[in-house]
Formats: C-alpha cells, structure tokens, sequence
C-alpha cells in the first residue's frame, strides 16, 4: 500500500469514528420510542422538589392543559415535546416513593404513551442532560412531573399565550 492511501484511509477511519461517537452522544439524550419495557427513574431538585425522570435521567414534565389519559400535544408539539412512549402492554417500573400508578395511553397518532395519575409524560427537546429542566413553567403550562402527582390543577392554569397554544 502507498504511503499516501494509508493516511487517506486512517483519514476515513478517524472520520468515521468521529460521525459514530456523534450519533452515539446524540442518541443517549433521546428517547427510544416504543421500548419494550421502561423504568422511570425521579430525581430531586433545590426548588422544584422530587420529580420524574426518563431515559437516561432526563425530565420528564406534565402539560396541565391536557385531561386525564388524554394528550393535547399533538403535530409540531410532539417534536417539541415528544411524548415518553411505549410498546403495548409494556411493564413500567416506577421509582421508590412513587405512590401514584403508571399507566398508558394511546394517542390518535396510535403510540402509546406512558402516564403518571393519568396524565400523559412528555420530554422536552430544549433538555440536552440529565438534570436539565429548561421546560419547566414554558407558557405556564409545562411543568416538570412531580413525584407526587400534583401540579395544581389545570382549570387554574391560565390559558396559553402563544399562537401555538402549547407554548414552545
């Protein structure tokens, strides 16, 4: 082998490695839709108390103008708050202290999504890392899911202001 396609294939290869290291850091923040099964996990913040966490630690969070076992959050809502989903009739694992069921949900597109005291769990795509909660209060409809279940009630909730209506 010439000595000058040996450095153009430790070029490819080093390029290559590169274009699989960026998709393999990208991917450990998204969700898997539809898993098989699903463990969510809780974490507890200074001022936003103990709340819900995804895949890989990420928040999870509640629209309150949804209604129980129904989502609201729909089209280019969805891509920015993809909904946490799962197969049908996957197990779901709650974490210790979570006193309230986890159940599921299926929305008109026909993904299941998970729910916590009936509500649906939504990620936000503005979250990079765990312990990134940059969705809480976004159009004083979104909050990140408390362990306890309680976010107030949704009729208080003032209406959205966004043209969107789902504040993002």
């Amino acid at each position: 082998m010439r000595p000058s396609s040996h450095r153009t294939t430790l070029a490819g290869l080093a390029v290559g490695l590169v274009f699989i290291a960026a998709a393999c850091s990208s991917a450990a923040a998204t969700p898997a839709p539809g898993a098989a099964s699903l463990m969510v996990g809780s974490t507890n913040n200074p001022t936003l108390g103990a709340y819900l966490t995804g895949q890989n630690g990420m928040t999870l969070y509640v629209l309150t103008t949804d209604t129980p076992d129904t989502s609201t959050c729909t089209g280019s809502c969805a891509t920015t708050w993809p909904p946490l989903s799962v197969a049908a009739g996957a197990p779901i694992t709650g974490p210790t202290g979570a006193t309230l069921a986890f159940g599921t949900m299926t929305r008109a597109d026909g993904t299941v999504q998970v729910t916590y005291y009936h509500m649906p769990l939504y990620y936000y795509s503005g979250d990079s890392v765990a312990g990134d909660t940059t969705g809480e209060g976004r159009n004083n409809t979104w909050f990140v899911a408390p362990l306890s279940g309680s976010v107030g009630s949704p009729a208080a909730s003032p209406a959205p202001t966004t043209s969107s209506g789902y504040g993002y």
